[in-house]
């Protein structure tokens, strides 16, 4: 991966009346990098791409792709991007050939569209219509014709909502090699999985902000804890209680479920089970696991992905 950054971004702000949906995001991307914008739903990502695609203006701050400036020179950004957002409309009568040459016609040239249906896993369904097609077909259509022009950078926002575990592993094999043809890509998604296994670097976004930008890797290890134990307890103590536990780094308490972050699962057991037996508390589906991005988020805004 190249060290040069292709995408800068500096205090991007967007408010609609008074609320602010982006809240002076910064953040760059280096050429041949997959750049994870990850969050839930609400977070400001779809925001963060639609200004950076020229689809919304800014209130504040600048941004450049391939050093064209978003606002001042939005035709040459056009040229160097590739886009499938979030809902693709599509003309539902038109095969699949048909559509990829429609958008190639767009362009002063184009990339192969017989090789760009066999990437996509398209060759079968090439003269089906668009109606015709499964969700996970649909979405391999759309990413087809943000790379019909052969852009430097693609932008996909959430790509697999909606899919079966198979079309996403699918779309996961065709984003990493598109990668290794040395394409720049952001995407935003709000899966944990997707984000590990896809992305070099991630950027949290919360209620409009980016609170955390690293690896996925050093992003789990600023936890301080490698794992988690996890169980249910009928009327848990109080989270101070744990916190006196062996090896307990961090305690998460929802309802009857109980998470002790801990940097050795071990220790951290033996003191629980000692615990449990001295106060005769009854644990159940005790498991343990190691830490993940879910945990980090949980950790930087005292919730679950899950729950925003």
């Amino acid at each position: 991966m190249n060290n040069e950054s292709i995408v800068d971004v500096k205090g991007l702000k967007k408010r609609y009346g008074s609320f602010t949906a982006v809240k002076g995001v910064s953040f760059q991307v280096k050429k041949g990098e997959i750049f994870g914008l990850l969050g839930p739903n609400g977070a400001g990502k779809t925001t963060t791409i639609e200004m950076l695609v020229g689809l919304r203006k800014p209130e504040e701050g600048t941004a450049t792709l391939s050093g064209f400036d978003v606002i001042k020179e939005v035709n040459k950004v056009k040229e160097v991007i590739g886009v499938q957002l979030q809902s693709t409309s599509l003309f539902e009568l038109l095969k699949v050939e048909e559509i990829l040459n429609l958008y190639g016609s767009f362009y002063p040239t184009h990339v192969d569209i017989d090789g760009l249906i066999g990437d996509m896993l398209l060759t079968e369904k090439r003269k089906d219509r668009i109606k015709g097609l499964s969700g996970g077909q649909k979405q391999r259509l759309a990413i087809a014709l943000a790379l019909i022009h052969d852009p430097d950078i693609v932008f996909l926002d959430e790509p697999t909502t909606g899919l079966d575990p198979q079309a996403r592993r699918t779309l996961w094999d065709i984003v990493l090699r598109l990668k290794e043809r040395g394409k720049t890509i952001i995407l935003s998604t709000h899966y944990m999985d997707e984000a590990h296994v896809l992305c070099d670097r991630i950027g949290i976004m919360d209620q409009g902000e980016l609170i955390a930008l690293d690896t996925p890797t050093n992003l789990v290890k600023k936890l301080q804890s490698t794992s988690s134990v996890e169980f249910h307890l009928s009327n848990p103590p109080e989270q101070d209680w744990f916190m006196k536990m062996d090896g307990v780094e961090e305690v998460s308490i929802k309802d009857n479920f109980v998470q002790l972050y801990t940097d050795d699962v071990q220790v951290t057991l033996t003191s629980l089970i000692h615990a449990s037996a001295e106060h005769q508390f009854k644990i159940e589906d005790l498991q343990t696991r190691s830490a993940t991005l879910e945990d980090v988020f949980i950790h930087m805004t005292g919730r679950s992905i899950r729950e925003s």
